[in-house]
């Protein structure tokens, strides 16, 4: 990975859209610092679109959507995305699959999901379960005591055995029946907004970020992605050297000078 001084100015003029994760990428250590909340307001306001992808739940997905400085907010590892509409006052919601469907692969999941609490000690069901509508979380980092990846990923192997799709994030598991991902969800909502991915840049930092990573020309990741670059295929091309929200918000701080500048 290059440091994200060396993206070409010329790429960085060209933006008019960022993607980022939230977890461990605009947060730090469970929190959103200001500087990063501060970056998203400033990245607004100079006409950059700002699209959190993230694996949180759709309760929380709403919320970013109409109280956040963001164009919209991809939910549950792709399976929808909001976009408030603070004209009409509206959201509009996309998703991957219709109703019929989510709710019958909500049955099927959650009989593996069971399984798996009980085969692996010490997980749990995510604390924010109760606000997903089509995915299943199981925590083995956040609100437990933390277990290893390998620990992380033979519980995502077990979802993927049974048919399931499985991501693993810094914090989660997380596991879904459909073929939806964070970039099918991404370039959808791009094309509602008239976007393309070569205007666009993704900030990441673990494995389940590595298919926006290749799907953006410029692809950056925050410091705290460096220790999990060994599961992370392809990597991103640049990196920050501050971590989590303060490498956000260093990023943002480079693209809006470039702006200025032009």
């Amino acid at each position: 990975m290059l440091p994200i001084t060396d993206i070409p100015t010329r790429d960085l003029k060209n933006l008019k859209a960022v993607l980022t994760d939230i977890d461990d990428t605009l947060t730090l250590h469970g929190r959103l610092p200001a500087v990063a909340y501060t970056a998203l307001e400033d990245l607004s306001r100079a006409g950059v679109r700002v699209i959190p992808v993230t694996g949180r739940p759709a309760g929380w997905c709403d919320m970013i959507a109409r109280q956040w400085p963001v164009a919209a907010v991809v939910g549950e590892n792709g399976a929808f995305a909001y976009a408030y509409d603070d004209k009409a006052k509206i959201m509009r919601r996309h998703y991957a699959q219709p109703e019929t469907t989510r709710k019958a692969n909500q049955a099927k999941l959650w009989s593996t999901a069971k399984r798996v609490l009980a085969e692996f000690p010490g997980t749990a069901l995510a604390s924010d379960q109760a606000y997903r509508e089509i995915d299943v979380a199981i925590d083995f980092c956040e609100d437990v005591p933390a277990l290893p990846l390998e620990t992380a990923e033979a519980i995502a192997q077990t979802f993927r055995r049974n048919g399931a799709t499985a991501k693993v994030s810094s914090i989660h598991v997380n596991a879904w029946y459909g073929a939806h991902d964070k970039l099918s969800m991404a370039k959808r909502i791009l094309m509602e907004f008239g976007l393309a991915p070569v205007h666009c840049a993704y900030l990441g930092d673990s494995p389940n970020d590595a298919p926006m990573f290749k799907g953006f020309n410029l692809s950056i990741g925050v410091a705290n992605i460096t220790p999990l670059l060994h599961l992370v295929d392809p990597p991103p091309k640049y990196v920050t050297t501050g971590e989590g929200g303060t490498g956000f918000a260093e990023f943002a701080e480079l693209l809006l000078k470039a702006k200025r500048d032009a």
